[in-house]
């Protein structure tokens, strides 16, 4: 059966030639970006500054505190979520979600102001958990609605999403009003790597570590995409392979929430992007995906920076507004190509 499965996952990509060019330049620009990100900042953190110092310095001491720790969340960060929009993608065979338009986002944050409620000394840890745990309640709900509404319109399926988003959060912020919660809850849902530090990033490994999951499921995930009867008729535990994507969703959606805060449309343009250039081919479009979405962060974070330096504006302002042009071009694109 596994065979079979890498088989028919493996199809679309002979189809389609190899951009070498594009994949040689997605890395190029992750590596400049990352050393970029490194230096740039309103303290001095500049090689001359790090060799002149040496290890005792101020600029040594923010290099491994700070700007260290805060690249590589910015690239693990946008590299999971990259990944969990593409497997919401497969699980529901619509080009246009993500946990942020499914309500998913919605449903963890929900999950983070119960911890600060009933239980406000929990561990982050903790709240990471919590937060994983509401997350696939979210992604289980949006997938039973979407069964129980038949849509035959693309674009109808995250407004369907946005809707149960919506509802949900607003449930969130009137209690969080009335618990006068509102500024703390504010701090969790706006997307931000300004206060990430050393001990205030690790969490971002373990969405790291969904992404290597997704890679070795990456054939099953292609197979589920072509639909539930396909996939049965091939021997796959279909419940199984989607348990395990609701799984990588909802504890990549908590960890980036508890460590930046939520990170609009980026699931949702990255991988509608990497399809147009090799196809859909889950295991092909991982390391596409990845590399991709964590050069799209980085380059909005730096953006973030400068903008108005020496003050920073919140990254998900920028990657809402690129993320959300990018999105009409999505919509309007595949508006042409239908007529």
């Amino acid at each position: 059966m596994s065979t079979a499965v890498a088989a028919i996952a493996s199809a679309p990509a002979q189809r389609r030639p190899r951009r070498t060019w594009v994949g040689a330049l997605i890395g190029v620009l992750l590596v400049l970006l990352t050393v970029l990100s490194v230096f740039v900042g309103v303290s001095d953190v500049s090689p001359a500054a790090l060799l002149d110092g040496g290890r005792g310095s101020t600029a040594a001491f923010l290099l491994v505190a700070s700007r260290a720790p805060r690249t590589i969340a910015v690239v693990l960060v946008g590299a999971s979520l990259g990944i969990a929009g593409l497997i919401m993608q497969m699980l529901v065979r619509n080009k246009f979600v993500e946990p942020g338009t499914t309500g998913v986002t919605e449903f963890a944050t929900f999950g983070m102001l119960l911890t600060m409620v009933l239980w406000p000394g929990m561990a982050v840890m903790g709240k990471m958990g919590v937060a994983a745990a509401f997350g696939l309640l979210g992604t289980w709900v949006f997938l039973r609605v979407i069964r129980a509404i038949p849509v035959r319109q693309l674009v109808l399926v995250p407004i369907v999403g946005i809707m149960l988003g919506g509802v949900v959060g607003s449930v969130t912020t009137f209690f969080a009003y009335r618990l006068d919660l509102l500024q703390s809850l504010g701090q969790w849902a706006q997307g931000s790597f300004s206060t990430v530090m050393q001990g205030r990033y690790e969490l971002v490994w373990i969405a790291a570590a969904m992404v290597v999951v997704a890679w070795f499921a990456a054939d099953r995930f292609s197979v589920v995409g072509l639909g539930e009867e396909f996939a049965v008729n091939l021997g796959l535990d279909y419940r199984r392979v989607v348990g395990i994507g609701m799984v990588i969703i909802a504890v990549i959606t908590a960890a980036v929430l508890v460590t930046a805060g939520m990170i609009p449309f980026l699931g949702l343009v990255v991988p509608n992007v990497v399809s147009l250039i090799i196809g859909d081919n889950v295991r092909r479009a991982i390391p596409w995906v990845a590399g991709l979405s964590a050069v799209f962060v980085l380059a909005c974070d730096i953006l973030a920076r400068v903008i108005r330096f020496p003050y920073e504006i919140p990254l998900s302002v920028i990657v809402g507004i690129i993320g959300a042009a990018l999105f009409l071009w999505l919509l309007l694109r595949r508006r042409s190509h239908a007529h």
